[in-house]
């Protein structure tokens, strides 16, 4: 299975490729700055995104200056399209979070049940895949970007300063010590103050929170229970940690959060179980992550199935990236994802 990195959240590269970030080498093309080149005329890909303008962003690299509403945006964290989207500004370009089914159009990242209707008939191009060793700084150039925005994404200082050649460039919070680290909602905040929307992208913030806190009124039952998210890695129980997007969102909705994890898990978002410590999921609610044929492998270990929680009916079974994919809005954690998982997550309780 394909564990997202997800704010914290198929949030993610392969498992393994997810826990340190990646050098990013390759070149750009030549005369390809901002400054020098003409911005493609009559595409309807991209809106403006309006606001006040000229803004600057401090971010982990510096400070960026925006002179005017941009028009053609690449969105270049894994999730950051959808802020953007929540923002009513279509990206011109995004990574792909969820490997895209082979020979199927369109993609699987524009047809969420939470983003199809904000992408519409747009069709952005995939500049990066979930699991390449760095964007495709051709692409990136070839759609003659006025801004590129790297929230949610981990590339190093050598990458945006190749970025920054191509168009201005924000980077993660100047805060976030680690990529991914950030609360969903800095990261919000931060990409609408890009697009000169701070107001309205910390009105949406609200709105959500607002909607966690609703859940938590209707259900204070919640607070006496100690739940956990996981998956099914290489034949492992994979449990994530309380400070991942999917741990956070399940404390967030009322839960206590299952803190022994975080020791195990020595700094990474998640880790994988030993048969010994099976026991560390024993917990009052298992939220499982994971698409029919790894949620059946997991219904049959045997360690598993023995688990008091499991015997007691105390499981939501989330599809990840087909069906419903609850999973994957659970592992995106976006402003336009996080409603959608709200609700189903508390439904999945029964």
């Amino acid at each position: 299975m394909l564990l997202q990195r997800t704010a914290a959240t198929k949030a993610v590269r392969r498992l393994a490729a997810a826990i340190s970030a990646v050098t990013l080498g390759v070149g750009l093309l030549s005369g390809c700055g901002s400054d020098s080149v003409d911005r493609p005329s009559g595409d309807t890909t991209a809106a403006a995104a309006g606001g006040a303008f000229p803004v600057t962003v401090e971010h982990a690299f510096g400070s960026t200056q925006i002179p005017e509403a941009p028009e053609r945006v690449v969105a270049l964290g894994y999730t950051d399209d959808q802020a953007i989207l929540a923002l009513g500004v279509k990206p011109v370009g995004m990574v792909d979070q969820y490997p895209n089914p082979p020979g199927t159009v369109p993609d699987i990242n524009t047809q969420w049940p939470w983003v199809k209707d904000k992408w519409g008939d747009a069709r952005p191009e995939v500049v990066m895949n979930n699991g390449d060793p760095g964007p495709n700084y051709e692409k990136i150039a070839a759609l003659r970007p006025d801004l590129i925005i790297a929230v949610y994404s981990e590339i190093d200082q050598a990458a945006y300063d190749r970025l920054t050649k191509i168009a201005p460039t924000v980077g993660r919070t100047k805060g976030e010590a680690e990529p991914f680290s950030a609360p969903w909602q800095d990261n919000a905040v931060h990409i609408a103050k890009a697009l000169g929307k701070e107001a309205e992208g910390a009105k949406l913030v609200k709105d959500i929170e607002d909607k966690l806190e609703a859940a938590r009124q209707a259900h204070p039952e919640f607070a006496n229970q100690t739940a956990v998210a996981l998956s099914w890695y290489k034949n492992s129980v994979a449990p994530f940690t309380t400070t991942d997007v999917r741990g956070r969102l399940v404390s967030s909705i009322g839960f206590k959060g299952a803190t022994e994890i975080d020791k195990i898990a020595d700094g990474s978002f998640y880790t994988v179980l030993s048969p010994e410590r099976i026991d560390l999921v024993d917990v009052d609610h298992i939220f499982v992550i994971a698409d029919q044929a790894d949620q059946d492998a997991l219904k049959n270990f045997k360690l598993f199935a023995n688990l008091s929680a499991v015997k007691n009916g105390k499981v939501s079974y989330l599809l990840d990236s087909e069906g419903p994919a609850i999973g994957a809005a659970m592992s995106q954690s976006t402003l336009l994802s996080l409603p959608y998982a709200i609700d189903e997550l508390v439904k999945s309780v029964g």
